[in-house]
């Protein structure tokens, strides 16, 4: 029988029942939780002389948790969202031993009493149509490889797919007569987008006649692209986008800042929030409500509809003698 003290039976629990099985979340959170623990675990064994195989769940005692938070910004140098990204990691395996080893449950609640830290949070880089348009005209489209790479600027631009999402985009996921898309998104949800004309026309002949179960992006060399794959061609076509479009030279665009876009202009154009919301496939209404708060020219729009007029000088009471006869002769 396991020792239910040990520390290392909790952590494959958590890790194959409870993030795999119970949660099923992506693998790219997946990938974090693993990435913590393979700082932390290391960290705690070196701080107590113990070897990893043998820390015990109080061995991450709440001193030793805050002392890995500081080793993070301090040695490590990683920024206050990823100090409380490994928090939250460690704020969910708390969670689930004190969920199932009751014997733990004070331990977990004073693990989960270290708070989050406050951090600003950066402003959202937003592109204008001008730069936008800079952007989908960089590639060389005179070329097969430069039809490529328009077809998924193009494709990210018009359905707000994230890279990871447009990296595993099949040709069977295209529907042509419906014309739209089915794209996998965070915690395998499945949403519909629909696409424009012009994006069809250029997908078909990025696609040709290949074969269903085959990506629709791939790369020069003939590979489906990866998700860093994605980020390195809208890094690479800003920099030749900032010829045309200067300004570009001094923005960082991503495949999230095109994402960003995306929800802007639907909002602009009058698209309620909650049809945003399961456009780019947020789980929250408040994720989505990020776009509402930068997008200024929406605010401007608004504040010009409900102006009130200067009328200090604007006296109508002076222009009714009638009144005025009325009210001396009380």
């Amino acid at each position: 029988m396991l020792d239910p003290e040990l520390l290392g039976p909790w952590i494959r629990r958590f890790l194959l029942e409870h993030v795999v099985a119970e949660r099923n979340l992506s693998l790219n959170t997946q990938r974090s939780y693993r990435d913590m623990l393979t700082q932390l675990l290391p960290f705690a064994a070196e701080a107590i002389k113990k070897p990893i195989d043998r820390l015990i769940v109080t061995d991450l005692s709440p001193t030793r948790i805050r002392q890995f938070l500081r080793h993070l910004e301090h040695t490590r140098r990683c920024g206050g969202s990823t100090r409380n990204q490994r928090l939250g990691a460690i704020h969910a395996l708390a969670r689930f031993v004190g969920e199932h080893g009751p014997e733990h449950l004070e331990w977990c609640s004073q693990i989960r009493l270290i708070p989050f830290k406050k951090i600003l949070q950066p402003a959202i880089t937003c592109l204008d149509r001008a730069e936008m348009d800079a952007l989908l005209a960089a590639p060389e489209r005179f070329t097969p490889q430069g039809q490529r790479e328009h077809a998924l600027l193009l494709f990210l631009y018009n359905s707000g797919a994230r890279a990871s999402e447009a990296a595993q985009l099949t040709i069977r996921d295209l529907d042509w007569h419906a014309r739209c898309v089915q794209l996998l998104g965070k915690g395998g949800k499945l949403r519909t987008c629909p696409l424009w004309p012009a994006t069809l026309k250029v997908l078909r002949l990025t696609v040709a006649e290949r074969d269903g179960a085959q990506r629709v992006f791939l790369n020069r060399v003939g590979q489906p692209m990866t998700r860093s794959g994605v980020y390195a061609l809208v890094k690479r076509s800003a920099v030749r986008a900032s010829a045309k479009a200067p300004s570009l030279a001094s923005k960082t665009v991503s495949p999230h800042v095109v994402r960003h876009i995306t929800a802007s202009y639907l909002l602009r154009a009058g698209v309620d929030i909650n049809t945003i919301r399961g456009w780019l496939g947020h789980v929250s209404v408040n994720t989505t409500n990020i776009y509402a708060e930068i997008d200024l020219d929406t605010k401007a729009k608004a504040l010009a509809a409900c102006a009130v007029a200067d009328r200090a000088s604007d006296k109508p009471w002076r222009k009714q003698p009638e009144l005025m006869a009325f009210l001396r002769a009380l």
